[in-house]
This record gives C-alpha cells, structure tokens and sequence, in this order.
C-alpha cells in the first residue's frame, strides 16, 4: 500500500490510538516522519549500506497488512508481543477491533495529504509492470497438484472432503462508518450499530477486563461521547427527513417510503432498548419524533399563511389548503410506511392540530377587526370541524377526540368583542340612514325611500353570519340587534311625528303628501318581519324589545293611515254632506260622487303595500260607513207613515250594495260591516213589534256598541213615540247591555256605533202637574217675571 510503503515503521514505535486527540492541531506528517526517525536510529544500516528506513520487509508488513491470506504459526517477527499495545496503523487495518473516531480523524488527515503522490507512484508501477508482461511473453499453464502427483492412466484420488468454514465473526463498524451509514440514510442499520457500541460503552464501563484505570476511563469516556454524536446525527437526519416527506413526493434525497419505513423501523428498535435501559436512561425517541412532526406542522403552516390575500379570511383559506394536502399526504404515502403500532397517522393529526391551535391563539390575542372575528370564529366552529376533521378517520386516533383549538373563554372572549362592536356600530350606522333619509321627506323632487332595506341589511348582515358559527351565538347576536332596532323604531316614530306636525309640510303638493305618508308606512311590514324573526331565534328576555319594537311601529302606521284618511274624506265631505235629505230619496249623486272619489283615490293607496293596505282599506270601509250612516242618527228625516219608511229602507239597500261593491273592489277585508246599513233598514221597514224586536237583537248582538240611545233615535225615526211598543223594544237593548258578554267593549277596529254621536232628546215638562209638585214656599223661591218696565211719556198731540 502505498502509505505504508511511505511510512515504513515497526507498529510497535507508534503512539497508540486511544491518546491520539480527535483533531489536532499538529501535522500528522511530523508526527509520522519523527516516527521514522526514532526506528532507523533502532534498526541501523543493512548490509549493503543502505537504511532500514527505506524498506518495508514482510515481517514489517506481516502484521499491517489487512489482506493476509492466513494466519502462520507463532509470532512473527516483528509483531507486537502479547499484551503489547498495536500500532496506530494495526489498529485501523486490522480485523476484529472497532476503530474510534480519533483514529479515523488522523486517517482521513494523512491520506488526504498524500493522495495525490500515491496515485502517481501507482500509476508508474502498474505501466512498469505491463512493460515487463510483453517481454516476457503469456504466462504459461501451470501443472496442478494432482496431476504431479498422480500417474498417466491412473484415476485420479477423490479429493478430500471440504471442512466447513466457520461462520464469519460480523466485524464491528467503527464511529465514522456509523456516521456514513446516517448519512446515507440507511437509518435502521446506524441505529444497530449504535445500539452495539452503547452496549459495549456499558459493559467496559459496568463490568469489563481490568485494565489501567486511566485507559480505561479514556476509552469509555470516548465511547460514551461517540454514542451521544451518533445518537444527535442520527436524530438530526430523522427529524430532517421528518420535514421533507411532508413537503410532497419526491422532494429531498432519501426522502422515499424506505426512508420513512427505517425510521420507523428505528422508533420501534429505540422503544424496544429504552425497556432495557429503564425509565431514567431512556432516550424516548417516539416522544420526540411527534415533537419533530409538530415543529414540521408549525413549518408548514407557518409558511402557507403570512402569502394569502384577503386578511385573516384568506389566511385561513390558505391553511385548509395546506391541512388538507398534507394530510393526504400523511393518508397516502407517509402513513403506510410507518410500522402499525406507532399510530402514525394519529401523531401526524395531534401535530398538525397542536400547530394550528397555537396560530389560531396568537392570532385571537391580536385586536382584530370584526369581520376578522367573524371569519376565526366560523373558521373555528364549522369550516375546521367539517372540512378538515370531517375528511380523516378519527378512528385512527388512539387517545380518543382531539382538543378545541380555541379555550372557551377565549372564544366567549371574542363573542362579546363582536356583540359590543355589532352595538356600537348598528346604532350608529342605523342613526346615520335615519338622517339621511330623513332629509328628502320634506323635498318635493322625486324621491323612494330604501330605509327599511337599508335597515334590514345592516342587521341581518350580523343576524345571518352569528347563527352559522353556533347556535348560542346566534341568539345573543339576535337579542344585540333587536334591541338595537326597538332604540332606532322609538327614533324613526319621533321622526316621522315630527314631521307630519310641520306647518311646512302642509304647504307640500296633496300627492307629494300622500307620497312621502305612504313610502313612512311601507317601512312597516319589514321591520316588523325583521323584529318578529329576531324575537324568535332570540332568548326569552327579547320580548320586552319585541313589544317595544311593535308598539313603535303601530303608532307609526295609525298616525299614516289617520293622516291618510283625513286627507281624503276632507274632499269626500261635501258628498256626505247632501246624504239623508228629501233630494237623496230621488237622486244618487251624493253616493255617486263618495264611490268615485274611493275609487280614484284607491290607485294611489295601492302603492302600499299587502299588510298596512289591508288596514287602510278595512279603515275606509269602516270611516265611509260611519259618515254614511251619520246624518241618519242626527235626525234629518222623519218618516211618520209607513210609504215613507219603505221608501227610506229601500234607498238604505240600494246605497249599502254599491258600497259593498266598491270596497269588494278594493279588496276590503272587513266583511262584518257589509250588514250594518241593511240592519238599519230593516229596522225602519219593519211594523210588527216582535220583528222589530228580533232585528234589534240581532243589531246588538252584531255590534256590541250600540246603545239604548241609538235604537231611541231609529225609534224616533220611524215615529214610534212614548208607547208601549217603543218601550218593549227599548227592553231589548237594556236587557243586553247588562248582559256580562255585552258589557265588553269591542277593539277598536270593530267599534262602528261608538263614533256615531246621537243628540241629545228634548225635554218636556207638564207644567201643571211639575207646579203641584211644589211647595208655596218653594214656589216662593222661584223668580217670578219682572213687570216690563214703563215706556216713556208721549206728549200728546192736538186734535185737530
């Protein structure tokens, strides 16, 4: 070998291994060249002069060489002695004794100094050696043995039987042989080899040969520092090989299925030894491979979040990304792999969950945006839970569920941030549309309002977003805007009395007026839809801002809808005015005029919409009727015979049917005041006191707030006076006024009489019979008539 022939020396001048540093800071070719030095002086000159130094004879390289072809009896010359320590060279090239890593530091020194004058020498030799081969010709064919010894003809002896060798002893690696093997990722391998060297650390260490105390604690010291190396690379490359198979197939060298199955196969082989080993001395490798997998985890999501567009929204998007395609990853490639008992799709899951809850907590502890808070706590609560969890085996994991991502009351913590600001900013965006709407009532430009619109998305944008995070959520965010919107109805009712309570706005053209009135009461029916779903999907103790809510919106649409019909019967007056007189009995222009005008005016209210309409309309039909049968209870007609209370009974019919039709027209729903008038009627036209009697029953029963009054005034009517008829009938109306069912006001959409005045009727005294009845002295008491005071004297005049 070329070193050993530049070399030269006895092994047994060279220092030995184990007091060798691992690095040095002197040239190891000093070293050597003094070495030489020190045998030439030993060995002398040869005969022919020439010095040992320069020549390697075999009994030199006798015990150097590793490829001995066997073993010669004794002891050769030259070799070191039993119990004589090899040398440096006999230590590294012989069989049988596990290299340190100081001896293969030195190594690795002196043949990287020399390797390019050895290559030269040998390629100089192997052209001397091809020179010599052409002079002297092919090699001829040697006879064997057998055929030496045995003679021509004869057969041949059967040769001996072959004794079977003797299994080959495995040669122990040394610590850099180790390391190459981590290094080229053959992991399970590295992990035997370490295992042996840790076995032998403790045995040379705990009961070994005795030897010198001070060798002895070298060489297990050594030991023990080359098994922690070998264990920190062996870690280095597994926890290394850890982030690169999860950054996809075929990135990384090594970074394969068999990679992963060895380092599995090294989980198990560690777990195994740590048993040995005890609980103090365990290495727990498996804990630390799912610390790798999570630092990986926090890696890996870490670097696919900060790049996302679209906030925290994006970001979050950008890490169901990664879950999900790491996860697979996990599913399809990396969990196979590993050994089964190692659960390793379940350490993969905790390690990707542990990461993400980490980011998800720094991220809640930031001061976000409301919209930010909307979209971690959805993200939390459904987005996580169904699409990522949704898609792996749960079953896979052996410890049953995994944690919450967020502690409760850090996500209580953000619900209350986001109710306080939805408060904050409802109230305030809600007073700002207000505002601005409220400055074109009193324009008279073309104008629609889109106030409840306006309203109803600026909560519902909060009301529809809280309930698909959870449900509880969802009704504090109902119960937050509700009563939020009772504070802004309690507003807009103020508003709109202050407006219609402006002298200026009278001054606004009629169907500008009846515009703006109409568009206030169409906000109605969607805020109240919005309040009564809020009311719903809200806790128990919303019903107080539900009513409050109502109750706002109610005065609003009665004050409209009176504003409305005033409005109109202002201009129907006159019509109502010519009903009930001489000339109505012949002519229907007065109730021509009242259905035309109802009808005209109709088509402007049908711009309302379905709910409050219905109402206006029900209040028409009802306010029409009352005006109608008005001048009837004031006493303008009296019809003492029975042609004329026909006649006054047939026109009742006739003008009750024509206002049936009309309000049938404009879809009227109060169908109960159809059979007000015809009841009237019937009471006029009707001669028998028992028939009158049973109509007057069925009036009352009808409509309970009639009064004794009103049938003394039909009573009156018809020319039915102090009689004992009149009084039987009268008997009627009393009997069911003390009646406990009759004695229950109506509501007030269904009240007609109570909004019918009846004068009051005459008194008429007897004058004789009131003057018995008095005492002289109290006849004293009342003042008499003063006698009219005497007129001033005329002077008479002369006759003529």
């Amino acid at each position: 070998m070329p070193i050993l022939k530049s070399l030269g020396v006895a092994d047994s001048k060279v220092p030995r291994a184990g007091t060798l540093p691992l690095r040095s800071s002197r040239n190891p070719f000093e070293e050597v060249s003094g070495l030489e030095e020190e045998e030439a002086a030993e060995l002398g000159a040869l005969p022919n002069g020439t010095s040992c130094r320069r020549r390697a004879t075999l009994e030199k390289l006798a015990g150097l060489s590793p490829f001995r072809l066997g073993k010669t009896p004794g002891r050769r010359a030259g070799s070191p002695r039993d119990g004589q320590p090899r040398s440096f060279l006999g230590r590294v090239l012989s069989p049988g004794i596990r290299r340190s890593s100081a001896d293969f530091g030195l190594l690795a020194r002196l043949q990287g100094s020399r390797a390019q004058g050895d290559e030269e020498a040998a390629g100089e030799a192997a052209r001397r050696l091809a020179f010599l081969r052409l002079g002297r010709g092919p090699k001829p064919r040697r006879a064997s043995l057998a055929e030496r010894v045995v003679p021509a003809g004869e057969a041949a002896p059967e040769p001996p039987p072959k004794v079977p060798e003797p299994p080959k002893v495995k040669e122990p690696l040394s610590v850099l042989e180790i390391l190459s093997l981590i290094q080229q990722r053959e992991l399970a391998r590295a992990d035997e080899h370490i295992l042996e060297l840790e076995a032998e650390e403790l045995a040379s260490s705990g009961g070994g040969a005795p030897g010198p105390p001070k060798a002895e604690g070298a060489g297990g010291g050594r030991r023990a520092r080359d098994v922690a190396l070998l264990y920190e690379a062996l870690q280095r490359e597994m926890w290394a090989l850890v982030r690169e198979t999860l950054a996809g197939p075929g990135l990384g060298a090594g970074s394969g299925a068999g990679a992963v199955a060895q380092l599995g196969q090294v989980l198990v082989q560690e777990e195994a030894a740590d048993g040995r080993r005890g609980p103090e001395a365990a290495r727990k490798l498996r804990a630390r491979w799912a610390e790798a997998v999570a630092r990986a985890a926090r890696e890996r999501l870490e670097a696919a979040a900060p790049g996302a567009p679209g906030g925290l929204a994006g970001q979050l998007e950008a890490l169901r990304g990664r879950l999900l395609e790491d996860m697979g990853v996990v599913r399809g490639r990396l969990a196979p792999s590993y050994p089964a008992g190692l659960g390793a799709f379940g350490v993969y899951l905790r390690g990707y969950h542990g990461a993400l809850a980490e980011w998800m907590g720094a991220a809640a502890r930031r001061r976000l945006p409301l919209a930010d808070r909307y979209a971690l706590l959805h993200w939390h609560n459904q987005v996580y839970p169904r699409e990522v969890l949704g898609l792996v085996d749960m079953v896979a994991l052996e410890n049953g569920e995994l944690g919450p991502l967020l502690s409760p009351g850090t996500l209580r913590g953000l619900e209350d941030e986001c109710v306080t600001d939805v408060k904050a900013q409802t109230r305030a965006a809600l007073l700002r549309v207000l505002q601005e709407d409220g400055e074109h009532w009193g324009s008279t430009e073309d104008w629609s309002s889109n106030l409840a619109q306006d309203v109803c998305e600026l909560l519902e944008e909060h009301t529809e977003r809280a309930p698909r995070i959870s449900q509880e959520f969802g009704e504090r965010m109902a119960h937050c805007c509700l009563g939020g919107l009772a504070e802004f109805l309690q507003s807009f009712q103020q508003r709109v009395e202050r407006f219609h309570e402006n002298p200026g706005v009278r001054e606004l053209p009629p169907d500008t007026y009846i515009s703006r009135t109409i568009s206030l009461v169409n906000c109605g029916p969607p805020l109240r839809a919005l309040a009564e779903r809020l009311a719903r999907v809200g806790p128990p103790e919303s019903e107080p801002a539900r009513e409050a809510a109502a109750s706002a919106l109610d005065r609003v649409i009665r004050l409209c809808h009176r504003i409305l019909t005033d409005l109109l019967f202002q201009e129907l007056q006159p019509h109502f005015s010519k009903l009930m007189r001489r000339k109505w009995l012949s002519s229907s222009e007065a109730l021509d005029g009242i259905v035309g005008t109802l009808g005209a005016k109709a088509l402007a209210l049908r711009r309302m919409q379905d709910e409050p309409y219905q109402a206006l309309v029900a209040e028409l039909h009802r306010r029409a009727l009352v005006e109608y049968v008005r001048p009837l209870f004031r006493g303008r007609l009296r019809c003492g015979s029975a042609r004329t209370r026909s006649r006054v009974a047939g026109r009742l019919r006739e003008d009750a049917a024509q206002l049936e039709r009309l309000f049938r027209r404009l879809e009227s729903q109060a169908s109960w005041l159809d059979a007000v008038v015809p009841r009237l009627a019937e009471v006029l036209r009707l001669e028998d006191t028992p028939s009158i009697q049973m109509e007057v029953g069925v009036l009352v029963r009808d409509y309970p707030d009639i009064r004794q009054k009103h049938v003394a005034t039909l009573l009156d009517i018809r020319g039915l006076r102090h009689t004992a008829a009149r009084q039987e009938i009268l008997a009627v109306t009393r009997d069911l006024e003390l009646c406990e069912v009759a004695a229950l006001s109506p509501p007030r959409d269904r009240a007609f009489f109570a909004d019918i005045p009846v004068p009051r009727p005459p008194i008429c005294l007897s004058l004789p019979l009131f003057l018995g009845r008095l005492t002289l002295s109290r006849l004293a008491c009342l003042p008499w008539p003063r006698p009219p005071a005497p007129s001033p004297l005329r002077r008479p005049q002369a006759r003529r």
